[in-house]
């Protein structure tokens, strides 16, 4: 069986305020079986880990220019920089989050999802995947009756 999740633990520095701001765990997390998403699970000190899935392209384009429009906006943190940090700011109705990280380490993360699944060929993949559940279930269907 191939390796169908990739996973990474990243530093994050949460930033609270101008002034505030603490280095915080960041899980990345990509599978097969959701093979547009990211997963990226924040450990919060005294709070659960809250997790937020969005595009994977999303984050690709976010490292080299501002993108998103919605409640995930990622951007490098000096435009026209390259190398530098990146800005992740998700948004919950008024209340938002910011959170600064290495280009670096998600660039590797982003690196080892497209060697598993390379861009543009996640609808390939999502429809082997369903073919495969459907051909399991029958197979499965036809021991049960026979047995």
């Amino acid at each position: 069986m191939h390796e169908s999740v990739v996973q990474a633990e990243v530093m994050m520095s949460f930033l609270v305020s101008e002034e505030l701001a603490f280095r915080i765990p960041v899980e990345l997390r990509y599978e097969t079986r959701d093979p547009y998403a990211v997963r990226l699970t924040f450990h919060l000190p005294g709070d659960e880990p809250v997790t937020w899935a969005f595009g994977r392209e999303l984050l690709i384009d976010g490292v080299g220019r501002p993108s998103g429009d919605g409640d995930v906006r990622i951007a490098p943190a000096e435009p026209g920089e390259i190398g530098g940090d990146v800005m992740i700011r998700l948004q919950v109705g008024s209340e938002q989050a910011l959170f600064r990280c290495g280009t670096a380490p998600l660039v590797a993360f982003l690196d080892r999802t497209d060697k598993l699944v390379p861009l543009g060929q996640e609808r390939a993949l999502a429809g082997f995947e369903s073919h495969l559940d459907e051909a399991l279930d029958r197979i499965l269907a036809e021991e049960q009756s026979a047995g």
